[in-house]
């Protein structure tokens, strides 16, 4: 018998995205796993309920024999009340902020894969939600920086003069900044990137960038980072600040998984920038990478503009969906053995990613973050 598996309409305010696209249902069918979509569930992705059934998914409410669910964010408590015990959720969660949602989730017995813990490991690229979900924000925040510059990207020539490009430094150098370095890059800027990493060095070169050496290393014994002197660290600052002041857009990009964002930016250095710059603040779930950051909102702060767009990636509703829907079936095809649901715990990738399983929180930091409730 095949494993049904239900795609539910997304709930939360601005989220667009839907976690399965019809190009994926064949290859799920492959693995004996009949979907079944909600009507609606994909039209603010712009994908009609008639490019669900054309690839041969049904298009209706949950079946009361459904086992496994899709989502993108969280399920509400009374979607989780609805879903039969003992069957299995894949979606993003951020424990820590949804102490609730995780309590529910282990009352009724679910067993919930949050994709925000998918490990970063070789075997586990094709199941980073995370880094494809990154890779579109970063390209999306260099648009956004063009678009809230009052001058242009490239250098250009016209028969009055030339323009020179504008320079923008992204800060952090991870999938978004490396993304956003290319996109500012194709797009004409001038580009700089900087990361308290200095092996990256090479991975914003890669991109045509250029790497921002403080002259400090911060790494520490076994790889790990190291606590910096009052000297090295007065050092760190005064050669950022120069870059900071002279770049007419930054891109900020450091943050952690439901958890607070750091902040990378001061506001004397904010205030300190030219005239008309732009910050997009790719960090706003999580407070943002500046003390002036508000999340959500565009707000004019001295001779800057800081933009801080939440859930970015839903602005890409299209592609996002896309992308995370081939991370889902990355994920369950390491669950399905001979067209039957099969956990092996001996898993890594299934073993550090389950956050609820059989009535127990599997996951530290979710423990930690219930136990608070009472």
């Amino acid at each position: 018998m095949a494993i049904s598996l239900y795609v539910a309409k997304e709930t939360r305010r601005h989220e667009k995205r839907v976690a399965l696209v019809p190009a994926v249902v064949a290859k799920l069918q492959k693995l004996g796993i009949e979907p079944c979509v909600e009507p609606g569930a994909g039209l603010a992705a712009r994908i009609p309920d008639n490019d669900f059934t054309q690839a041969g998914a049904a298009v209706a409410p949950a079946a009361a024999e459904t086992r496994l669910f899709f989502r993108v964010q969280a399920p509400s408590l009374e979607d989780i009340q609805e879903m039969p015990e003992g069957s299995i959720l894949c979606c993003f969660i951020y424990a820590q902020r949804e102490p609730e949602i995780v309590k529910a989730l282990r009352d009724k017995r679910i067993t919930c894969f949050a994709m925000e813990l998918i490990p970063r490991i070789t075997r586990a690229q094709a199941m980073d939600a995370l880094s494809s979900q990154a890779a579109l924000a970063g390209y999306y925040a260099a648009l956004m920086a063009g678009t809230h510059l009052h001058r242009i990207l490239p250098m250009m020539t016209t028969a009055v003069g030339s323009l020179r490009p504008a320079k923008i430094l992204v800060m952090g150098a991870g999938v978004a900044g490396l993304q956003a370095l290319a996109t500012a890059k194709r797009l004409g800027a001038m580009i700089e990137g900087y990361d308290v990493r200095p092996e990256v060095r090479e991975q914003v070169q890669s991109v045509g960038g250029k790497f921002v050496d403080t002259g400090v290393s911060a790494v520490g014994e076994g790889g790990y980072a190291r606590e910096l002197t009052a000297e090295e660290q007065k050092q760190v600052n005064d050669v950022l600040t120069r870059h900071v002041q002279q770049a007419d857009a930054i891109i900020t990009t450091a943050s952690i998984p439901g958890k607070p964002s750091p902040k990378i930016l001061t506001e004397e250095q904010i205030m300190g920038m030219k005239s008309g710059s732009v910050i997009i603040d790719l960090a706003a779930e999580g407070g943002g990478n500046t003390p002036l950051t508000q999340p959500g909102d565009t707000v004019e702060v001295g001779p800057a503009t800081i933009v801080a767009p939440l859930n970015i990636a839903s602005h890409l509703a299209e592609h996002a969906s896309e992308l995370y829907s081939r991370n889902l079936l990355a994920l369950v095809g390491l669950m399905v053995k001979e067209g039957e649901l099969s956990l092996d715990w001996e898993d890594e990738v299934l073993a550090r990613s389950v956050l609820t399983h059989d009535g127990e929180i599997r996951n530290e930091a979710a423990r930690a973050a219930v136990e608070q409730l009472a």
